[in-house]
């Protein structure tokens, strides 16, 4: 410190002098001249000599003391004159939320088309399921589920043929969509649903052929195991029922799931019995073609989800009513329709659609055409 103030010291002195020597000379003054004078009449070589000292010596050595004379005019100012320490201003809080890298946004869910998936719960830690709107569900386009043994055309036509002759005029005019069911365990028709359309020429052409598994036909225990439960189909000639039409249901009494569940109008000593034609699930499904269910009428999801929307795109429609024993509190499922006083069919709302289920599996079947 003390040094610096020295050599501080020197420098001003001789920048002092030099001021005052260039004032001289420009004030004319007589000794500045004559200084000057003498400068100019050294002879070369020692200007050689000066120029040589001035850049060996005299311009480092100013360099240096230039320096030192920066620096501690810089510790004098700083001790005399000290600066207050800046303290930094706090970074809003929003400005450092903003800094802060987003995490990546999770990857969409897709959307399953499956419509009972999505009413069972979700595992745990899993995506929920998406479900499709039934409007998009019903506009897509269906085909048959694949079948491995289909009727030949041979036993179509012997199938179509028994079905004529099954029907009686009334039947025939009144309905449109002809579903004949066989829950016979043997034969070439067991245990198969044949759809048939009436065309405009007033014929029937089959749409459909699809395997099908009817009641059991036994005595099974019920849920609780307290008591033992029919399980037959019946058999006869049947409606659906428009009132309980149902894209998913769930059995009251044996507490299976039914999907695409049509439920046949038929009352039964005063009670509405509970069979349908619906939907089979899970395992269910690999027993088509076979005895199976407690008394309904099952069907492959894909055939059960085709026919429900078919029938409901397409039979709506005024239907006549069945006979009613009043009696016995039950409707007639031998073909026999209501009439009124005056002998006329008594209509109501409905589907046009009559189910014909037999017991009979076309071995014993001798066709009207052959």
């Amino acid at each position: 410190m003390v040094a610096g103030l020295r050599t501080l010291g020197v420098l001003y002195v001789l920048g002092a002098a030099a001021l005052g020597f260039g004032l001289a000379l420009r004030a004319q003054q007589p000794w500045a001249l004559g200084a000057k004078q003498i400068a100019e009449a050294v002879p070369p070589v020692l200007g050689v000599t000066a120029y040589a000292a001035n850049e060996v010596a005299i311009k480092p050595a100013w360099a240096w003391t230039a320096r030192t004379a920066s620096g501690t005019w810089q510790q004098v100012s700083d001790y005399v004159w000290p600066q207050p320490v800046a303290v930094p201003k706090p970074v809003p809080k929003s400005i450092i939320a903003a800094a802060k890298p987003k995490p990546a946004a999770p990857p969409a869910l897709r959307p399953s088309i499956n419509p009972s998936a999505a009413q069972a719960p979700a595992a745990t830690g899993a995506a929920p399921k998406m479900q499709l709107a039934e409007t998009e569900t019903e506009n897509a386009p269906l085909t048959p589920a694949p079948d491995t043994t289909p009727p030949s055309p041979g036993e179509v036509a012997r199938v179509l043929a028994h079905l004529k002759i099954s029907l009686t005029k009334e039947l025939y005019d009144n309905f449109g969509l002809f579903l004949y069911v066989s829950k016979a365990d043997h034969g070439p028709w067991h245990q198969r649903m044949f759809v048939f359309n009436k065309e405009t020429s007033g014929d029937l052409k089959m749409m459909y052929s699809f395997p099908v598994s009817t009641g059991r036909e036994t005595l099974m225990p019920n849920p609780g195991g307290s008591a033992l439960w029919n399980t037959n189909t019946p058999t006869g000639y049947f409606q659906l029922d428009p009132d309980r039409v149902y894209r998913r249901y769930t059995s009251q009494q044996w507490g299976h799931k039914m999907p695409y569940a049509m439920f046949f109008s038929w009352e039964h000593e005063g009670r509405q019995t509970g069979v349908a034609i619906h939907s089979a699930i899970d395992g269910d499904v690999q027993l088509l073609g076979n005895r199976a269910s407690a008394g309904c009428v099952r069907l492959a999801p894909q055939n059960a989800e085709l026919l429900f929307r078919l029938i409901k795109k397409d039979y709506r429609g005024l239907t006549p009513l069945f006979a009613y024993d009043r009696r016995t509190a039950t409707m007639s499922k031998e073909g026999l329709l209501m009439h009124d006083k005056q002998g006329k069919l008594a209509y109501a709302e409905g589907y046009r659609v009559l189910v014909l289920i037999e017991n009979t599996g076309g071995d014993d079947i001798v066709a009207a055409l052959f």
